[in-house]
C-alpha cells in the first residue's frame, strides 16, 4: 500500500525542548490537533473513490461507515476477525477503521501491526479503566478508542489483539528533516496543507501530515 503520512522533524534536542516549552502554557496544536468549530465533511455525491493497485470502490458513506472499514487490499492481509472487520453494537465500532486492516493505523491513530498481543490488550484495558487517556479532553480518536474500550469484551479484546499483532510491520511513515515544512491547518483531526498554500519554519515541531490527502 502506499506510503500514509510524511512527518517533517527538526533535530531531536529541539523537539524535546519545545515540548517542555510548550506544556508549560497549553497543549501544542501540532501534537494535538483538534477539528476547528464548524468543520464539516464533505457531502457525498454517490460517486465511487478508488485507490491505486486496488479493484475495490466505495462510496463516501461507505468510505466513513465505522462498523465496516473499507478494505482496499483484502490480499494485503489475513481475514479479519469480525471484532477487527465488522462494529456489532452501539458504541463497539470496529476496530480496524482507524488502524486499519493492514494494522499500520492513521495518521490521528497508533499503528498496532508486530505489537505484542499481551501489550495490545492492557492498552485496552487502559483505556477501559480510565488509566489511559489524552491530555486533550476534545480528542475524538481518543474519545471513540475510549468508547469501544468500554464495549468490547475482554474476549474480543484478546482476539484483535492477536490479529494485530499477527500482522508484520511495514515502512508506512516518510521522514524528512528540514528547517521548513508546508502551511498547516487541522483538518479530520490531523495536520493537512493549508488552503493558502505556503511554508514557514518548522521551529520546535514536528508536523505529521497525509502525503495524498484525498485518499487519507
Amino acid at each position: 500500500m502506499n506510503k500514509f503520512a510524511v512527518v517533517l522533524t527538526s533535530a531531536f534536542v529541539a523537539i524535546a525542548a519545545g515540548v517542555c516549552a510548550d506544556a508549560a502554557d497549553s497543549l501544542p496544536v501540532w501534537a494535538y490537533p483538534v477539528n476547528p468549530p464548524g468543520l464539516k465533511p464533505a457531502s457525498d455525491d454517490g460517486s465511487l473513490k478508488h485507490v491505486p493497485n486496488s479493484a475495490a470502490a466505495f462510496t463516501l458513506t461507505q468510505i466513513r461507515d465505522l462498523f465496516s472499514p473499507p478494505d482496499w487490499h483484502p490480499d494485503n492481509h489475513p481475514a479479519m476477525p469480525d471484532v477487527v472487520g465488522r462494529g456489532n453494537k452501539p458504541g463497539q465500532f470496529a476496530c480496524g477503521y482507524c488502524h486499519l486492516p493492514n494494522g499500520l493505523g492513521r495518521p490521528e491513530n497508533s499503528s498496532l501491526a508486530g505489537l505484542p498481543a499481551a501489550y495490545i490488550a492492557q492498552q485496552v484495558a487502559d483505556f477501559r479503566s480510565g488509566a489511559r487517556k489524552s491530555s486533550e479532553p476534545a480528542s475524538l480518536p481518543i474519545n471513540l478508542m475510549v468508547a469501544v474500550a468500554k464495549q468490547v469484551s475482554e474476549e474480543d479484546a484478546k482476539i484483535a489483539a492477536e490479529y494485530f499483532a499477527s500482522l508484520k510491520p511495514a515502512p508506512w511513515i516518510r521522514v524528512v528533516e528540514t528547517e521548513t515544512v508546508p502551511r498547516t491547518k487541522v483538518g479530520g483531526w490531523m495536520l493537512i496543507a493549508d488552503d493558502s498554500g505556503g511554508t514557514e519554519p518548522i521551529g520546535r515541531r514536528i508536523i505529521e501530515m497525509p502525503e495524498h490527502l484525498e485518499r487519507t
